[in-house]
């Protein structure tokens, strides 16, 4: 969100002075240690955000996540970032499957309750995939976005999977080898990066922002754009945003790997893709909210048992390969998933709550930001 913002503010008003100061080594808490998906929602997860925050709401943030994927394709080549397009698709559990918690992985048309969402047969899935196609017709620039293709789920190899919906606008790329690109990007046209200072509080002193940091120094700026998302509320604590970890594991390389693409299941709360050959398989945070919402960097067994089950059990089953990697990202939560992009003061503004979306919304939210900022100056 810092980088596209600095890109964007630099755009439109090259004499500014911008300094991106960076908590970590790197870029971390969600930025670097996302799963790669250049998506937008799968079916489930957009009826039930229709279902939370009503239509036009879900088609507005749809929109916003399609435009900055766009802008990601048009500003970077695919090969400085990963960018790869094979496609997406949902998995739909039968009843008594062993997808996820309770089986429940089936779609929900507004109104509908967690209780009968499982239960959707195929004609009233076929409805809702035209409900969606003709509602995002114009925002995704495709006739059809969403298609059963439950053929491919005896090629992909899956188990106890009883639909599967294709939508082939989505995508995947490298989260590193995209911040390292907008690094490079925004470092030439003259942002200076600061790593490994932590930014501890604030105060107007004079007419000017003093920030405090955790170095023997503090700086000192007209202007102060906030951008960490999860942690936001370390230095605003009254804004909605409340931190929720992603946990990650990969596995070694599979042998004749059967399929390649992002994949979502139960409303986008199991999310997994090919890594060239290896299976990169994150979430199942549902099955334990409470834990999962905090902004401690770490793993659990909870949840990465559950995460192994399904892998074992539905992704690959019958399949040798060991787990060598796991880790874990905070991703942005609230009260509703429309980000936050407003002016605290006339010093201070904040963009944060990205909702797990941040590479889609980070490009669009980082123009609006150009666009308010420039204004106040």
């Amino acid at each position: 969100m810092g980088l596209w913002s600095a890109y964007y503010l630099k755009k439109a008003a090259p004499s500014l002075s911008i300094t991106i100061v960076e908590r970590g080594i790197i870029p971390t808490g969600a930025s670097t240690r996302n799963a790669g998906f250049a998506c937008f929602g799968s079916l489930t997860e957009l009826m039930a955000d229709t279902q939370k925050m009503g239509e036009d709401k879900m088609l507005e943030l749809v929109e916003m996540r399609c435009k900055g994927i766009r802008r990601i394709e048009k500003t970077f080549a695919d090969k400085k970032i990963g960018y790869e397009r094979h496609g997406g698709y949902e998995l739909i559990a039968g009843q008594s499957g062993p997808g996820g918690p309770g089986g429940s992985g089936g779609p929900r048309t507004p109104g509908a309750t967690t209780q009968d969402a499982g239960t959707a047969g195929i004609n009233e899935l076929r409805s809702q995939i035209d409900w969606l196609n003709h509602r995002l017709k114009k925002i995704v620039r495709q006739q059809k976005t969403f298609r059963l293709q439950n053929e491919k789920i005896k090629t992909f190899g899956f188990t106890g999977i009883q639909n599967l919906i294709e939508n082939r606008a989505e995508a995947q790329l490298h989260s590193g080898r995209l911040c390292q690109a907008l690094l490079r990007l925004v470092q030439s046209m003259g942002v200076t990066v600061l790593n490994n200072i932590e930014i501890k509080g604030f105060e107007k002193i004079n007419g000017h922002l003093v920030l405090h940091t955790d170095q023997s120094f503090h700086l000192t700026t007209s202007q102060l754009l906030v951008c960490t998302n999860a942690f936001a509320r370390q230095l605003l604590p009254q804004l909605d945003v409340n931190p929720a970890r992603g946990q990650v594991l990969v596995t070694s390389p599979i042998d004749g790997l059967p399929f390649k693409g992002t994949f979502h299941f139960h409303e986008g709360f199991y999310y997994f893709r090919n890594l060239g050959d290896r299976v990169l398989l994150g979430g199942a945070r549902n099955i334990a909210m409470e834990t999962e919402n905090t902004d401690e960097m770490t793993i659990t067994d909870t949840i990465q048992l559950e995460l192994e089950r399904f892998l074992r059990e539905v992704i690959l089953p019958g399949r040798q390969y060991i787990i060598e990697h796991r880790w874990s990202g905070i991703m942005g939560m609230g009260g509703e998933k429309m980000p936050i992009l407003r002016p605290v003061n006339d010093h201070v503004f904040c963009a944060v709550r990205m909702s797990g979306m941040g590479v889609a919304l980070a490009p669009v939210m980082g123009e609006k930001v150009a666009a308010l900022m420039t204004g106040k100056l």
